[in-house]
Parts: structure tokens; sequence; C-alpha cells
């Protein structure tokens, strides 16, 4: 794996997660109350023993930044490592930022070569899955591939969201289509129980969809990013000409928990499943598949007299006399009394406040960051550093699927309250 170079993709302007890519880029979106999504490739990797890696972003990038320098220091912890952000940068030439996946790695194409590689992991930085990427890795060499896909077996439902491949016995792409629909779904089916499914799964999910991760040998990602210099998408552009030229594109099935957090109801759902019983679709408690991030150093959480149900609670916390049920806490949450927290995701703090100042922030008609008491929250998301005050409603109460009351500080996504970062609800308000 010391000749594979990985390159994670931001993403765009994280439009669908808006706000809480608000004030920051999409890979630095807390998740699971103290990792960030960026989190979890750069952990596959470290896993995988790929220590080389590329994060690319052009917006919102200082918290990114800040989290990956102060978290992945590989030099000295795994090995002669590194992981590096590379920003959207506008040059003589090539004045336009990032256009797409394919464009974003073909404007730092000349840093890419310059690095004695046999591949190129092309990942997304907004996914939760656990994967062994060498396993891919090797799957692509012993193919003989030019390019490899990742592919999730998906159901009809799903597969119209997804780009699709169709492929022979052998896991060989034969034909690639971004979101059919109607007829052109039903051509991409493939016998999915060839890549290891049972014969029922199989017929539930026989579709095998692109899961935007990608395996390219050398000379194959830089001959088709030379070639066609328009191309901007690896998906509906770059994959298509591949198989059009008759180059070898392989499949490499991943029939495990996989969740693209794309959106805000994804991300809340997503978040919220951590807190099944017995067993999450996806945990976070693998000793021989951990998933790193930055160490605090924080005091454990303390409860007093709180009553909480199946929730994750974040490490720094203080939750007083409260109820707490089927949320995710994040770190140095604040809960004061009689305040019942349903269905929620409140992310935390990035600071502590003392008791003193959080007296006098009262005193003053100020709002400490936490929940205050009495206050009923449900089915909502409470971004970092949120002060909800004392007596305050938020459920939903009309049953809004969507709102933008970005002068109130929240706003209503998929039927979901979102507080934004940093934002104060007062006392009383009922939302």
């Amino acid at each position: 794996m010391k000749r594979v170079l990985a390159i994670i993709l931001g993403g765009g302007a994280g439009t669908r997660l808006y706000p809480l890519t608000k004030m920051r880029a999409k890979p630095a979106v807390p998740l699971a109350g103290k990792y960030r999504l960026i989190d979890i490739p750069i952990s596959n990797c470290i896993n995988s023993n790929i220590n080389k890696m590329y994060v690319m972003t052009q917006f919102n990038s200082a918290s990114l930044n800040r989290h990956l320098s102060q978290t992945y220091n590989l030099s000295a912890s795994f090995g002669q490592g590194f992981v590096e952000v590379l920003a959207a940068q506008q040059t003589p030439d090539s004045p336009s930022w990032f256009e797409g996946t394919a464009d974003a790695v073909r404007k730092y194409q000349w840093l890419f070569q310059e690095w004695d590689v046999d591949e190129y992991l092309i990942l997304s930085g907004d996914q939760l899955y656990r994967m062994d990427y060498s396993l891919f890795i090797e799957h692509h060499r012993r193919s003989g591939a030019d390019l490899s896909v990742a592919a999730l077996p998906v159901d009809p439902a799903q597969a119209e969201a997804f780009g699709l491949m169709r492929t022979d016995g052998d896991a060989n792409i034969l034909e690639f289509r971004e979101k059919p629909k109607g007829d052109s779904l039903l051509e991409m089916a493939v016998d999915t129980s060839r890549f290891g499914l049972s014969a029922e799964s199989a017929k539930e999910r026989p579709y095998l969809a692109s899961m935007g991760i990608y395996v390219f040998s050398r000379d194959t990602l830089f001959d088709l990013l030379d070639k066609n210099p328009g191309f901007k998408d690896f998906g509906k552009e770059v994959i298509p000409d591949a198989l059009a030229r008759g180059d070898k594109l392989q499949s490499y099935v991943f029939d495990d928990y996989w969740e693209d957090i794309g959106t805000i109801g994804a991300f809340y759902e997503a978040n919220l499943a951590l807190t099944q019983q017995p067993k999450p679709a996806f945990s976070f408690y693998d000793e021989k598949f951990p998933i790193y991030t930055r160490p605090r150093y924080l005091p454990p959480s303390k409860l007093v007299d709180a009553q909480i149900t199946n929730s994750v609670i974040g490490e720094g916390s203080i939750l007083k006399s409260c109820s707490i049920h089927h949320c995710v806490l994040g770190v140095r949450s604040r809960v004061e009394m009689d305040v019942v927290l349903q269905d929620t995701l409140l992310m935390g703090a990035d600071f502590f406040e003392s008791s003193d100042e959080r007296a006098l922030l009262r005193e003053r008609g100020g709002t400490p960051v936490g929940v205050g008491q009495g206050t009923t929250v449900k089915r909502a998301i409470l971004d970092k550093n949120a002060r909800i005050g004392s007596n305050v409603t938020i459920v939903n109460k009309d049953n809004v699927e969507e709102a933008d009351r970005a002068d109130q500080g929240f706003y209503i996504r998929n039927g979901i309250v979102v507080v934004v970062k940093n934002a104060t609800i007062p006392d009383g308000m009922v939302i």
C-alpha cells in the first residue's frame, strides 16, 4: 500500500447539508458526538496501511484545516505519511475554481504526478462506512484493471439515485449509466448472487450502484484527464469514456453498511441510528478498525439525576436532572434541569463556560451555551455552541417541511429543525 496515493474529495458547497455547511466544509461537519465526516475516509486509509493522503476543498475550509492539522500528524504516529489539504486556487493557467470531481483532480495533476505511486485511490469526504481499501486495491491489481469502481448492491427504489454498473460474471463493467429510470433502469439489473449475496438478498438488490470510490492505475488516470480536458465529473463523463475507448473496468462489490450523508435528513438519521439497540448498523466500537479523531483530553461526563435511554453522550458533558431519549450529544454539552430532549442531535460546544461565567451571563440577560432549564426539544439538530434559552419549545409544532428563519437562528429541512452554529434562541420561544 506504500505505492498508493489517496485523494479525498471534499465535495462542493454542501447546499443540501446547509445550514450545517454555513461555516464549515462538508467533510468538517461533526458526526457521532465527537468525530467529523472527514475522519471516516482518513481512518479507513490508516487502517488499510495507506498513509499518503490529500484532501481537496474549496468552500469554508478553515475548520477542516484546523481539525486535520490538530489530528493527523502521521509522520509521528503512523510512519512516514501525511494528510494535507489542497484548497482550490486560481492560477494563470487555471483561472477557475473546481468544477467537478475530475476537474479538481486535473487541477492538481502536476502535484499527484510527482509521487512515485502505481495507483490513485479516489474517495469522498462525506460518506459513513468502514472499508479495508487494501482488499479493494489488491482486487484491482489481480484483475489487471485500468480502473476499478466500488459497487454497492441496492434495491430498485434506491437505484434511481445512483450511477449503475452492468457487469459480467467476472465483475468486468460492461455498461455504466447515471441515474437511469424506467426501462433504462431495468436493463441494468445483474445477478448479484455471483458476488456473494444470498439468493434472497440478490433478488431484493439486483443493481450495482457506484459508491463514488475509485482506484485508477497511474497511466489511466492522467491519460483520461489529458485527452478530455472538458470532462468535469468522474461518474458522468470519465467512466463512460473509459468504457467507450476499451479500458478494462472492474467492479468491487462492497456488501456492508454505507451511507452517503448528503442531506440533512440522511445526516440526522445516520447519527441517531448509532443509538440503536442491541447493535447499531454502524458502530464506532471496533478495536480492530478504529475511527480516529482529534484527542481533546476532556474530563468524563457528569450526569446529575438524569434519565437517559438509548443515547450517545460525548465526553466533557454536564447533564442536570433532565430526560434524554434517543439522542446524540456532542462534546462539552450542557443540559440544565427539567429539560426534555428526544430524537435530537445536540452537537455540543467548542469551549467550556464555567459556572461563574454562566451565572454572570444570566445576570446580564444573556443565554449560556447549551440547553436552558425547562426546555423541550424533539426531532431537531442543535449545531455547535447553540445557546437555547429557558422554557423554549422546539418541536416543529406546525409540521413544516422546509423553512428559512435565518434572522431567528434556525432553518427547517426535511421536517427537522436545525439551529445554526453559534445561534441564540431566546427564553420562551416556540418553534
